[in-house]
């Protein structure tokens, strides 16, 4: 049995799909940070089979949620002080999103103004479906 310690401050990330750890840890730009983080894959799960969990000990403030809700917005946000969850947030499909997603259209604006910022905006909430803001290219979550 693998035992992770508990963190004093910080947020827990759990039912993360299995697998998508490190594309979350590098979405959230956890890596320019200096804080600990411990990433837990394929841990098993009573609901998902298989999971992974990212602990991460640092203020909640440095956390992305609009992010972490275009992801997956079923993954699990608790919320860490003095060593007890004090707080779980429930995530949502953002509107819109800057910046994390880049359009692939050749044609479209922003592979020529490359100053411009990417932005994409939820077209379908059922589907997920987000389409570029200049564009309307659509963005397929599948390659995320």
């Amino acid at each position: 049995m693998l035992n992770v310690g508990k963190i004093e401050e910080g947020f827990v990330l759990d039912h993360i799909q299995a697998g998508m750890a490190m594309s979350i840890y590098h979405h959230l730009q956890l890596d320019k940070l200096d804080c600990t983080v411990a990433i837990i894959k394929n841990a098993r799960s009573s609901k998902m089979g298989k999971k992974d969990i990212l602990k991460v000990e640092c203020d909640i403030d440095m956390l992305d949620l609009d992010v972490l809700g275009f992801i997956d917005h079923n993954i699990t946000v608790n919320v860490i002080k003095n060593g007890v969850i004090v707080e779980k947030k429930k995530l949502h499909l953002p509107k819109q999103i800057r910046n994390v997603i880049f359009c692939k259209n050749p044609r479209c604006i922003t592979s020529i103004e490359q100053e411009l910022p990417h932005i994409f905006v939820l077209a379908d909430q059922v589907k997920e479906v987000y389409r570029c803001k200049y564009c309307e290219e659509k963005f397929d979550k599948r390659t995320l």
